[in-house]
């Protein structure tokens, strides 16, 4: 039998999973991951409210019930758990979809004072990721300032302009319920550096924004004018020319006077976030930008200020390295040729990647089942059969004691009954320790 090591169970590691024992019957697959749950991105990453995105937790579930696949939470792999070194001698070949853990900066003066986040830490705190440790974002905020324009972008200025009533309902952890639900926040400006045809949200995503109660959809008519793909469209790909339509009429309805307001921004460009009197968050400077028929823009020398007492960056995750792997520090990926892991241009034999560590954070969740094939290709062309021991036994024997399927259907079950208690449907356990106890409590 042939055991191989999926590092990572989101849907690029559940999805190799599959491939491994679609296309070779005496496979055995180990999905580890450092959290005692599983699904990556799908439990903690996906907006609650996207409730039909989500549901992709029961094919994944498929997968990871499957009888030669074993799900393996709570395993660390690094210097402080299992490292790359050992691991690859407990299996024949070891995957690694680790996926873009953090997010990439914005370079500018002030991005580092209080109230300004990067929109992966806002997304942990609504997702109830258990390494969440920062809360109070929307104390005393008013108004909110998202820098960026792709889907992330839009589900956290949707989430903070959404009313707490139409978030009950889904799987939010009720510290995030309650504190939108006392939220103050009234306008929320979503600021991209180019133009409306170059964003990078999806319609579905655009759409959701002006279809939200009592929320009003503001736009400024003079910088979608700048844009040459705005004023005439029919040049633009089919998707680009739906977003620019459906902001087209945005803009020609022009705003209402809900309590809410989303103002979507072109062409401003970040130079510095501004503190207040108390040394917070107290605006952001930007800079005007124009198209420079090249595709890129250049800056105009104008600048205008936006108030702001929260500022969510969102341009985009970056790969992390993981000790014991080569790592390209420029692309935020594992250096590989089809999935085959790369040392010094060398292929390393057993060591595979799938995922965003293998092509970057692009795509769309889809886009890892080709990514995890040609992955699974590679490797079952590389080995023989194996002859390797179980490698559970020995992974105990050295002090990690995963979390299994059942652990996992024992948090489901307490996520169940917290959710219960409070008179909602599932509710997330947002902790280490509320994670731990509901694993130890159904053991």
């Amino acid at each position: 039998m042939l055991r191989v090591a999926v590092v990572g169970s989101g849907p690029s590691g559940v999805y190799t999973a599959q491939c491994l024992v679609e296309r070779d019957p005496e496979v055995l697959v180990d999905v580890l991951d450092r959290l005692p749950c599983p699904y990556g991105l799908v439990r903690y990453g996906v907006a609650p409210d996207h409730e039909k995105i989500k549901s992709l937790q029961n094919n994944l579930r498929t997968v990871l019930e499957h009888e030669r696949v074993r799900f393996l939470g709570g395993v660390e792999v690094g210097p402080s758990g299992v490292t790359v070194v050992r691991l690859r001698r407990l299996y024949d070949a070891v995957v690694y979809c680790v996926g873009a853990a953090t997010d990439r900066r914005l370079g500018i003066d002030g991005e580092e004072l209080p109230g300004s986040w990067s929109a992966t830490e806002f997304v942990s705190w609504y997702s109830a990721h258990p390494d969440t440790v920062a809360d109070g974002f929307l104390t005393g905020v008013r108004s909110a300032v998202v820098i960026g324009v792709g889907n992330v972008a839009v589900d956290v200025t949707r989430i903070l302009a959404r009313g707490a009533a139409e978030l009950s309902p889904t799987d939010i952890p009720q510290s995030a319920l309650l504190a939108l639900a006392d939220s103050g926040v009234r306008e929320v400006h979503m600021v991209g550096r180019r133009g409306p045809s170059q964003a990078r949200f999806t319609t579905k995503e655009l759409r959701e924004l002006g279809s939200l109660h009592g929320v009003d959809m503001a736009l400024d008519e003079r910088e979608l004018a700048l844009d040459p793909g705005y004023a005439d469209p029919s040049g633009l790909a089919p998707a680009q020319r739906r977003n620019v339509e459906a902001l087209r009429g945005w803009a020609a309805r022009g705003a209402g006077a809900a309590g809410r307001r989303i103002r979507l921004r072109f062409f401003l460009r970040p130079v510095a976030v501004l503190p207040d009197a108390r040394g917070r968050v107290g605006a952001v400077r930007f800079e005007r930008t124009r198209p420079d028929g090249g595709g890129g823009v250049r800056g105009t020398g104008e600048f205008e200020e936006i108030r702001a007492e929260l500022v969510l960056r969102s341009v985009g995750y970056r790969g992390v390295p993981l000790a014991g792997l080569p790592f390209d520090e420029a692309l935020g990926t594992v250096p590989h040729t089809a999935g085959r892991v790369l040392r010094e241009g060398v292929v390393s034999p057993g060591e595979y990647v799938a995922g965003w560590i293998k092509r970057g954070p692009t795509g769309v969740i889809g886009t890892n089942r080709p990514c995890a094939k040609e992955t699974v290709l590679s490797l079952l062309a590389d080995l023989m059969e194996g002859q390797l021991p179980d490698p559970l036994p020995l992974l105990r024997a050295g002090g990690v004691e995963p979390v299994g399927w059942e652990g996992w259907r024992a948090i489901e079950r307490a996520e169940a009954a917290w959710g219960a208690s409070l008179g909602r449907s599932v509710v997330k356990l947002p902790d280490w320790a509320a994670l731990r106890a509901a694993v130890a409590g159904g053991a």
